[in-house]
């Protein structure tokens, strides 16, 4: 899927869905275009950035010592 964008200097373009990550992580672009219109960078939620943290239940994934300890039993 393309996906219409707009660059820092003004020029258009459209790029693969799996870059559009990328480019606003490194702010190589100023807007791309979703079904509801252009989405500004700066000024619009583009992203929630929610941080692990917020999770307050219990860790139930492995630790790499028990991952270890695993491998050891087999």
């Amino acid at each position: 899927m393309l996906i219409p964008v707009i660059y820092p200097d003004g020029k258009h373009d459209l790029v693969k869905d799996f870059m559009l990550s990328r480019l606003i992580d490194d702010q190589g672009i100023v807007q791309f275009k979703r079904r509801e219109g252009w989405i500004s960078i700066n000024a619009d939620d583009v992203r929630i950035n929610q941080s692990r943290s917020l999770y307050s239940g219990e860790e139930r994934r492995q630790t790499e010592l028990a991952t270890a300890e695993m491998i050891d039993i087999f």
